[in-house]
């Protein structure tokens, strides 16, 4: 029989007194996610969800990079990961049936420290488009929605 992994379960609250100040919560680890100051009530006291959302795409990323480098026995020294987001009309969308559609852009920069080669480089770049949230991000994913009281 498959060994099935257990499902990661991550909690959100968002208390009433908040206008977006949420409480994230995974295992042990506690973080703050909030609008920034232009949204009406939002109050910049940490991350915003597309925030989260890069840096979950960026860490994945060079940490899997950095696994391959070690395992190859590069002389990988640092690996840095520049994230940008955006939603722009695309070609492709012209024809859209909804005029309000866009495509989501993540643009990612690889910036490597160490001794190694214009092949190694480039081998590294494909690696850092194989990290598991990348492939999620592009994949076909579906998300099971429901409500409950409390």
């Amino acid at each position: 029989m498959a060994n099935k992994k257990k499902p990661k379960i991550v909690h959100v609250h968002l208390p009433k007194d908040e206008a977006f100040k949420s409480t994230l919560t995974a295992g042990d680890h506690e973080l703050i996610a909030d609008e920034p100051e232009s949204v009406k009530g939002g109050t910049d006291q940490g991350p915003d969800p597309y925030d989260y959302l890069l840096m979950s795409l960026g860490s994945c990323t060079v940490m899997t990079v950095k696994m391959y480098a070690r395992r190859k026995e590069w002389a990988l020294d640092d690996v840095f990961l520049e994230l940008k987001h955006n939603q722009r009309h695309d070609k492709d969308c012209e024809n859209c049936e909804e005029a309000e559609s866009k495509i989501d852009v993540i643009q990612k920069e690889l910036i490597i420290k160490g001794e190694l080669s214009d092949e190694q480089l480039n081998k590294l770049l494909d690696i850092s488009k194989k990290c598991p949230v990348h492939r999620t991000l592009l994949g076909e994913m579906e998300i099971e929605s429901s409500v409950s009281r409390k």
